[in-house]
């Protein structure tokens, strides 16, 4: 628990069975965590396995991409007070957690920020085109709903209020990569209470199936681009 509230984190898992089992005990070993749910999104077959020797749970989501493994995640933790999101890849220090939770006492949602040079380390895939296409889409949101300084747009690392999520929910549609985002429009969009908070960035473990393809890495920062665009020409409801 954190300060008498619950803690959930939720980990979807695609690629990551070489990197899972330790995210889900360096998340055990902080202490503060009441609940690990691990979102088997159609997984490498040796990550059934990995998880079973840890203190995580496992669903499995066959509806394929980020966004479905997510959206079942929120849906199986509806108990916790707080739901942290991470990806299990190595790209993250679990005990970053540290970080965001103590905005929560001020903010509804906590989104981590990987742009800042001090914390990308050696290894972590940040090049020039990755960090600098984050920080000028997340300028781009920025500028058009007026929000809250904003550095990258594609963190995974974040924290949410239940309360947050409940309104947050019902209004999800992205099942790929963009759900991260979409996430963060919805937010800004209603004027939710958030901020950002720099976190240490990585190297990974194996490959990512999105940024470590160029044109891949291309084609969703446009998608992003758009869905930005048409967020801010939507009405609030």
């Amino acid at each position: 628990m954190w300060n008498g509230k619950t803690v959930a984190v939720i980990l979807p898992t695609f690629k990551e069975a070489d990197s899972i089992a330790d995210c889900i005990e360096r998340f055990d070993a902080i202490g503060i965590v009441d609940d690990i749910l691990v979102v088997n999104n159609n997984a490498h077959p040796d990550t059934s396995p990995a998880v079973a020797g840890t203190a995580a749970r496992e669903v499995l989501e066959p509806v394929q991409g980020y966004g479905a493994a997510i959206r079942r995640g929120i849906a199986e933790t509806r108990d916790a007070d707080l739901v942290c999101i991470c990806e299990p890849d190595g790209t993250f220090d679990p005990d970053d957690i540290l970080k965001l939770l103590p905005f929560t006492a001020d903010v509804e949602v906590v989104f981590g920020s990987r742009t800042v040079q001090t914390f990308i380390l050696t290894g972590a895939n940040m090049g020039f085109f990755l960090r600098w296409g984050n920080w000028a889409v997340a300028k781009l949101a920025e500028v058009l709903f007026n929000t809250v300084y904003l550095s990258d747009v594609g963190c995974t690392f974040r924290v949410l209020t239940r309360e947050s999520l409940d309104f947050l929910e019902p209004r999800f549609e992205a099942n790929g990569s963009a759900f991260g985002f979409e996430m963060m429009l919805i937010t800004v969009h209603h004027r939710i209470p958030l901020v950002q908070v720099p976190v240490k960035y990585q190297e990974r473990v194996g490959e990512s199936s999105v940024t470590g393809h160029p044109m891949k890495t291309l084609e969703l920062g446009i998608e992003m681009i758009l869905m930005c665009l048409k967020r801010r020409l939507r009405p609030r409801r």
